[in-house]
């Protein structure tokens, strides 16, 4: 095999071209800049007359949850981040994520690739060659081959994956509050509906009182067939309500369950009466919002990766240079392969490759990719607005059950009161059971709608928080540096090896 020898100072110059690459390349592209949401204001519009212990404080604590002080629902709060699957998903994707930034890493060095070759083979008839016949050729290589990076294409795609990453990263963080606030909004429904269960179970005590009384009333002579056919209805009414509450019930256990990474029947909640409060809870000023709540940062950092998607577009106007060199052996028989004067080298081939016509393929890759930026920046300003709106509503939603709430405790006192009289007129005999049995209905729902307007006081609050982003900070998603993690050596060696 004819091989090219080159002079030594030529070698040493092409040798060197690499390191001039690299030093005159740049990076291509637009540099990024958050961009500005819309409709920031320095207050939120709900927050006037807004309660708080400590108004210099205005961050939520890491563990949320603690601000209802109820260690039953701290400790299955605990659960969500060790046994949800649904989280263990989102962090294999995550690390999937990482892997990738990795990878595109990979592009700034250059390949090395070992070969061995064999071939057998007969020369044709009536050629000049020097050996004649049958004959076989061996050889081995090591071969090198680099695109240096000129225009910044490599590191724009390592941008892009690392904004990527960092996305997937707020997203993990994301989903991990949702599913935190799920389960404690459901854990809250589970106390309302125990709370519901008390009153219905108090209710029926005193409608079988009621019933004896009714009883007693017509074996006197004194009462209907009719009332008392009606006291037995309303008490099996009742019942029937009480028994309802537990389908209810029921699914709310199981869905627990679920996200704390359980089956059904690994998890029983004992009934408990509601002994918690609804807490104090720190609202921060708007323009924080974007620094707290994860969904955000992953719109934020999707207009990053899409601002860097823009510059790997352009790049694929520009030149790209091949570069590639050889070393190996090569003879006729394999005792010959390894002795010197089998060796030989190769520098090339170089190739400079100057794209000048592909349909208009390059520039519709560069519409889409400004078109796709275009609607990430409006994907993430229609993110923040509606952060904005969600706190809003539910400072609003605070405010307002609160002025129901004390509302509904007067007209709860008052059905009370009422059913208190009605009942001993009921017993003097100078009033129906009719009116009775009024008075309990009434008195029942104010009861209901009282313990239902705590839970939607509950869940505003659950809301609120997961609104202001769970006392999450965007300061936690690692830096671009860190956010590929770092490279296991069992990632350079020729075998997969785990």
């Amino acid at each position: 095999m004819t091989q090219l020898l080159l002079p030594q100072a030529l070698s040493l110059r092409i040798l060197a071209l690499p390191v001039v690459a690299v030093l005159s390349a740049c990076t291509v592209g637009p540099n990024y800049h958050r961009p500005s949401p819309i409709g920031t204001t320095a207050v939120f519009k709900e927050l006037k007359g807004w309660k708080q212990t400590q108004p210099s404080d205005d961050k939520l604590p890491g563990k949320w949850w603690a601000l209802f002080k109820d260690p039953y629902l701290d400790a299955l709060v605990a659960q969500v981040s060790i046994n949800n699957q649904s989280l263990a998903q989102a962090e294999a994707q995550f690390r999937q994520a990482q892997a990738l930034v990795q990878g595109a890493k990979a592009a700034y060095f250059p390949t090395v690739n070992a070969t061995a070759t064999t071939n057998r083979f007969r020369a044709a008839t009536g050629q000049n060659v020097a050996v004649s016949g049958v004959r076989s050729l061996f050889g081995i290589a090591v071969s090198v081959a680099w695109e240096p990076d000129l225009w910044g294409s490599v590191r724009r795609q390592v941008e892009v994956n690392q904004a990527t990453a960092q996305a997937s990263f707020a997203t993990l963080q994301a989903l991990r509050l949702s599913t935190q606030a799920t389960l404690v909004q459901d854990y809250f429904q589970l106390r309302v509906l125990d709370a519901q269960k008390k009153i219905l179970d108090d209710t029926a005590t005193a409608y079988t009182r009621t019933l004896q009384i009714t009883q007693n009333r017509y074996a006197a002579g004194v009462s209907a067939k009719s009332e008392l056919v009606q006291a037995q209805t309303q008490l099996e009414s009742l019942k029937a309500q009480a028994i309802d509450l537990g389908v209810q019930r029921t699914k709310l256990e199981h869905a627990i369950a679920l996200l704390i990474g359980k089956t059904p029947v690994e998890l029983n909640i004992p009934a408990a009466p509601i002994n918690v409060g609804i807490p104090d809870i720190p609202v921060s000023i708007p323009s924080h919002l974007l620094e707290r709540r994860p969904d955000i940062a992953v719109a934020e950092r999707q207009v990053a990766a899409a601002n860097a998607q823009i510059g790997v577009a352009k790049a694929a106007y520009f030149p790209t240079v091949n570069l590639a060199a050889s070393n190996g052996q090569q003879a006729g028989t394999l005792a010959n392969l390894l002795n010197s004067t089998a060796r030989y080298w190769a520098l090339g081939p170089a190739a400079f490759v100057l794209p000048l016509f592909d349909g208009g393929a390059r520039g519709a890759q560069m519409a889409a990719t400004i078109d796709t930026f275009d609607a990430s920046v409006a994907a993430y300003r229609q993110t923040v607005l509606t952060g904005f709106q969600e706190v809003e509503d539910q400072l609003a939603a605070l405010r307002i059950l609160e002025q129901e709430t004390e509302v509904q405790n007067k007209a709860v006192t008052l059905a009370q009161e009422a059913l208190t009289l009605t009942s001993n007129q009921f017993q003097a005999g100078t009033v129906s059971y009719l009116e009775v049995m009024t008075a309990q209905v009434v008195a029942l729902n104010n009861q209901k709608a009282a313990i239902a307007l705590l839970g939607q006081r509950f869940d505003a609050s659950v809301l609120l928080i997961k609104a202001l982003g769970g006392g999450w900070q965007a300061s936690e998603i690692p830096s671009r540096d860190k956010i590929g993690g770092k490279a296991k050596w069992s990632q350079f060696l020729p075998i997969p090896v785990r």
